[in-house]
């Protein structure tokens, strides 16, 4: 005879207690295991760019220079896009251009070389020893009547301000004020500044008319005639340094009839007829 089947029941309150500790002990295994978040914390390493990368990036063909003084110079691209000017051009170049070629003619070729030397080095020939000293260049001669010093880094100051490098024009500047020349010398730097640079351009413009405006007696015994010839090419550059000189005038007018009358204004002397 088979047995009495014996029916077990649960209370509904144990079930409940049952689940509810399940969950529990879920969410225990869960929080055990689950990230706190400061895993996912790393430190920002910022991405810094090697010499290494500069010389992986490709080769670029600058082809430079006026006449037939024309040459082909190389430089790394990732060198190069350190001037907005250059990196502009680099962007028509594609992975698959096997020939990445910049036409720089009728630029000149050792203002260009320059150019490219200040952007692997920081510095170009000549470089700065010091604050107010470069090294020794053997091409600019001892008494430079034709301003070979001067019109080189004109020449760099003039392409920076093209290529976008305020850096190198600054430099440039720098070594202009540094750079030993005559009176002749001087004269063809003006020349070059009034004809190549922009009209606003009161830095590198101001100093050159002050320089002369200061110097009437440079004018009259060692470049009188070279001086108005300049004049006569550069209207601007007479006007100018006529300016400088009046308003120095001016200056010491004023400062002498302050002295004579304590301050009082000057009549202008009536004539008598």
């Amino acid at each position: 005879m088979a047995d009495p089947e014996t029916e077990v029941v649960i209370p509904e309150d144990e079930t409940a207690a049952d689940e509810e500790m399940g969950e529990a002990e879920g969410d225990n295994g869960a929080a055990e295991t689950a990230p706190g978040g400061l895993e996912d914390i790393e430190p920002e390493i910022p991405v810094r760019t090697t010499f290494l990368d500069y010389l992986r990036s490709p080769i670029i063909e600058l082809k430079a220079g006026q006449g037939d003084d024309i040459a082909n110079l190389h430089a790394h691209q990732g060198l190069l896009t350190a001037s907005p000017f250059f990196a502009r051009e680099c962007e028509n170049f594609t992975e698959n251009t096997r020939n990445r070629r910049i036409d720089l003619t009728g630029e000149d070729l050792a203002a260009t070389a320059s150019v490219i030397e200040y952007l692997y080095k920081g510095d170009y020939f000549p470089t700065l020893t010091g604050n107010t000293n470069m090294e020794y260049d053997a091409t600019v001669p001892q008494n430079d009547n034709d301003g070979v010093g001067l019109l080189r880094h004109a020449r760099v100051y003039t392409l920076a301000k093209k290529f976008e490098v305020p850096q190198l024009a600054a430099l440039a500047h720098r070594k202009i004020h540094l750079t030993q020349s005559t009176a002749k010398g001087e004269i063809a730097y003006a020349r070059f500044v009034y004809k190549e640079t922009s009209p606003d351009d009161e830095d590198i413009r101001k100093p050159v008319a002050n320089f002369w405006a200061t110097r009437s007696h440079v004018l009259r015994h060692e470049a009188e005639q070279e001086f108005k010839r300049m004049c006569l090419e550069f209207p601007q550059f007479g006007f100018d340094v006529l300016s400088l000189v009046l308003d120095a005038q001016e200056k010491r007018s004023q400062r002498q009839d302050g002295q004579s009358s304590g301050g009082a204004g000057r009549k202008r002397q009536r004539t008598i007829l």
